[in-house]
């Protein structure tokens, strides 16, 4: 008499995927955070929508709440632009993000030439770590280097081709400080290991965490969220739809 077949045992359940994940072109989790505040407006009392945004009423405009994340801070060393320009990119992106690094190089260049240097773009950059603690000290230096009114160099810097790969221990991060012009190291690794680094790195993180992003790098364009390092003319069609709505 032969037996049953053997039932397959059960797998074991899979340690959990770390949702935060560098992707280029996947659907950033933001979509789904501007998903959600938008479906918890029917009513239904299971979602405190003012908590997401501070104490805010929910606006006719659906992307209001985003568009209320544009800081237009005047003195905001990790921008580039005029506070007041029509249209501002939020970009949430981490130093060790290879697509990050792609858009660096092969995109904010000619925004910036085209967008921004003709007061129509702000680009206002956000350290969103995700790759543990290089990823952090990678933030917190860049942090540090903007204070001394270069953080662009160094964003620069530590973007080039095959940096990343040299990783972002503290000797390194001064090499990338001292590529980039940054006049006082003493000062730049003091801020890089103080409490308002820490602070700043924190008040971003928060940020995007609450609307929802867990992919780098992600975007906000005139509050419309845009995921990974699209092509250039998707970027173009986004600050033109933006510019268009800001009667720009």
């Amino acid at each position: 008499m032969s037996s049953s077949p053997r039932k397959p045992a059960p797998r074991k359940r899979a340690s959990r995927t770390p949702l935060l994940v560098c992707a280029g072109v996947a659907v950033a989790a933001i979509t789904l955070g501007l998903v959600s505040w938008q479906a918890s407006s029917s009513g239904d009392g299971s979602r405190d929508t003012a908590s997401a945004a501070g104490s805010t009423p929910r606006a006719e405009d659906p992307l209001a709440e985003l568009k209320a994340l544009a800081r237009r801070e005047a003195g905001d060393k990790l921008a580039l632009g005029r506070p007041d320009a029509p249209v501002v990119l939020v970009e949430y992106s981490d130093f060790k993000c290879g697509y990050c690094g792609k858009f660096a190089r092969d995109t904010e260049p000619a925004l910036v030439k085209k967008y921004v240097d003709a007061g129509t773009l702000r680009i206002e950059w956000r350290n969103f770590p995700i790759f543990g603690a290089d990823s952090e000290a990678a933030a917190k230096a860049a942090w540090a280097a903007g204070q001394q009114d270069r953080f662009a160099a160094f964003h620069a810097a530590a973007y080039a081709d095959g940096a990343k790969e040299k990783g972002f221990g503290e000797e390194r991060l001064t090499e990338l400080a001292r590529e980039a012009g940054v006049p006082d190291l003493e000062r730049f690794r003091q801020d890089m290991a103080g409490p308002q680094a820490a602070e700043a790195l924190r008040r971003d993180q928060e940020e995007g965490y609450r609307i929802g992003v867990s992919s780098t790098p992600s975007f906000l364009v005139g509050g419309q969220p845009l995921a990974g390092a699209q092509p250039l003319a998707a970027f173009e069609a986004a600050i033109s739809r933006a510019a268009a709505a800001a009667g720009k």
